[in-house]
């Protein structure tokens, strides 16, 4: 006698196994075909979400380190130099700026420019170690977005759209591409002391599968025991995990059986299967003391230093989007104290990043490997009138958003070397030539990656949505 209570619901069909019964599965098949979701023959038959596949086209580069200098770096100050606006140095611009709160005049970079390379590219005082890299570099002076605000800039950037919450581009490349490791997640985020400004939504997945969002790790922590939380079960072992995985996943697939277009079912079932897989692998991918002390003292002892080598590690262990950010404490939001408090910004990021291109390119990594820097806006040319900036005492002065016109760089897989594209405005205020929207720059990072930006698709309630929405053009001058 069973020992469980019956349940009427065992005892009826839905359509849906109606049809399954009828005509060996014929009706089914059919219906499926109407309604535009894929046939499941049997209730094993399950495909991984996070399983390698292939682009649209071949690529020039197969995966992607994003340095996120989160708060909006200034451009004028790093790597678009402007001799007219330090010519207008304490005076009113001759040009009308549309700023998100009062400015007075200009503000010349307090920071020396000087070329670098065979490509002559100028580079300021701030960053000495990326500059020995500039003719890897191929630097965008014509960047532009629509809104001067931390939030709505930061959800363009990551995820294509400034309002509602949409897949990042992490997660979209996750869900084009699924990942060569499957002991580790396909994205990865490494930011410290907490969530920056928009929290968890700059690496969501949105209505991907949830299997595809960031995985956040919190790098101010040096143990792997504590970046990643609950790395090691100390109360159960292997063999009794992977029982009760196994239990769990077969309570799972009965469910999912009687609601097969449910994905979000798989994804669940794949986020559990991948953290057991990680409690060995991820160990190993975050412990950076396995590498050789010259390489540890290439990067620094410092946290961003220990955060881009952590970025290597997983890079070459087949992570395909890993996302760098300043940290929550430390934003490139300059509002005041510029000359100081951008110095020590820069200083925290330039041996780190400039380390980063060259393990890249003698571990032959480089080729196929799109790293970007950049942040969500940049800063305008003149002083702005609020707090400490705007008095008498210079060190003091700030720069306000500026979303009309902002600098950012590429470097690596497809891209051309030693390049300057576009240019913004004498006072460097505003995109002038070949302007770039972000919009632009997702359309032509996905397409060095091999895919169609208008054909990277996901249907949800009754639309085709792409990471691009319904903007974008490839810049093909970018293209090596």
């Amino acid at each position: 006698m069973s020992n469980h209570r019956p349940n009427p619901e065992d005892h009826f069909l839905t359509r849906r196994q109606m049809l399954e019964g009828c005509g060996m599965g014929l009706g089914s098949l059919a219906l499926a075909q109407l309604i535009g979701q894929p046939a499941i023959a049997g209730q094993n038959n399950y495909v991984n979400p996070l399983a390698p596949k292939p682009p649209h086209f071949a690529p020039k580069a197969k995966r992607v380190i994003h340095f996120f200098m989160n708060g909006g770096p200034s451009q004028v100050d790093t790597f678009d130099p402007k001799p007219m606006l330090t010519k207008y140095h304490g005076k009113a611009l001759p040009i009308h700026l549309k700023t998100e709160r009062k400015t007075g005049v200009g503000f010349g970079s307090p920071y020396k420019f000087q070329q670098y390379g065979q490509s002559g590219i100028e580079v300021s005082e701030v960053y000495p170690h990326i500059a020995q890299h500039v003719d890897d570099l191929c630097v965008i002076r014509s960047m532009h977005t629509e809104l001067p605000n931390h939030e709505p800039s930061l959800l363009l950037m990551n995820c294509g759209e400034q309002r509602q919450i949409r897949p990042s581009f992490g997660s979209w490349l996750t869900y084009g591409l699924g990942t060569e490791n499957q002991n580790l997640p396909g994205f990865i985020v490494l930011c410290p002391f907490g969530y920056p400004v928009s929290g968890t939504q700059n690496w969501t997945a949105g209505f991907l599968p949830s299997v595809y969002q960031g995985t956040y790790i919190d790098t101010k922590e040096t143990e792997v025991e504590r970046l990643i939380q609950h790395i090691k079960n100390q109360t159960t072992s292997r063999e009794q995990q992977r029982k009760q995985l196994d239990l769990l996943a077969r309570l799972n697939q009965i469910y999912q059986k009687k609601r097969a277009e449910d994905s979000l079912i798989e994804a669940q079932i794949q986020s559990c299967e991948l953290a057991f897989r990680m409690q060995t692998e991820a160990t190993d991918a975050f412990d950076i003391s396995k590498e050789p002390e010259a390489i540890r003292e290439m990067y620094g002892n410092t946290m961003y230093g220990r955060q881009t080598l952590m970025a290597r590690r997983l890079l070459e262990r087949g992570v395909r989007f890993v996302q760098i950010w300043q940290g929550k404490d430390q934003p490139w939001d300059n509002h005041e104290y510029l000359t100081s408090g951008l110095r020590q910004l820069a200083a925290a990021t330039d041996k780190p990043i400039a380390a980063l291109l060259t393990d890249l390119k003698q571990r032959g990594m480089l080729d196929d490997t799109l790293v970007i820097w950049g942040g969500e806006f940049g800063r305008t040319p003149v002083v702005e009138l609020t707090g400490a900036s705007g008095g008498n005492d210079q060190s003091t002065w700030g720069r306000d958003h500026n979303n009309h016109g902002f600098t950012m760089w590429v470097a690596g897989g497809g891209v051309k070397r030693g390049f300057i594209h576009g240019s913004t405005d004498e006072f460097g205020f505003a995109a002038q030539d070949n302007p770039v929207h972000v919009h632009d720059l997702h359309a032509t990072l996905l397409h060095l990656l091999g895919f169609d930006h208008e054909r990277l698709l996901y249907r949800y309630a009754g639309r085709d949505f792409r990471l691009t929405d319904v903007y974008g053009q490839v810049v093909n001058e970018l293209l090596a």
